[in-house]
């Protein structure tokens, strides 16, 4: 089976961007919205990104517009959302379905590995949270409603 960072998504720009780079990193690979009431957990994923970067830890953002359209804008809306609100320094990839026919490839791995309660394999809402370690496998996945901090504990066995 492929690793995680085997996959090529689209970065905010459009163009295809291959994750190799994050090869041997922990990763914490998350569904996000500007307008969600789960926003404010952009500072938490944040604080983890500054506080574990250098230990080999990334936060991978992917903006889902199909909760509640909760993420209406643009690639330059949504970046410029990030850095003015919550000086997020971590990658924001394009905008994408994480669930039904047109789900990106790299979620529906995601969710077949690490499925939600009782099984379920659909993502419920943004901010659904998948730790990734070094070798590229899906070690858990996290509720929207689990705050950043939650996760340092488990982040820090990996590191």
């Amino acid at each position: 089976m492929t690793a995680i960072t085997d996959f090529t998504v689209k970065s905010a720009d459009g163009s295809a961007a291959s994750l190799e780079p994050y090869r041997g990193k922990v990763l914490l690979i998350v569904n996000t919205a500007s307008k969600c009431g789960f926003t404010p957990q952009y500072d938490g994923l944040e604080a983890l990104h500054r506080d574990y970067a250098e230990r080999g830890f990334e936060v991978l953002a992917f903006p889902c517009n199909q909760f509640g359209g909760q993420e209406p804008g643009d690639a330059a809306e949504i970046a410029n959302f990030c850095t003015l609100t919550y000086d997020v320094t971590f990658p924001v990839f394009a905008k994408i379905d994480v669930n039904g026919a047109g789900a990106d490839p790299l979620f529906e791995r995601l969710k077949s590995e690490a499925p939600g309660v009782l099984g379920s394999k659909a993502i419920k809402w943004n901010f659904t949270k998948f730790l990734i370690g070094r070798d590229g496998t899906v070690l858990d996945r996290y509720a929207p409603t689990t705050k950043p901090e939650d996760i340092r504990k488990d982040i820090e066995k990996l590191l």
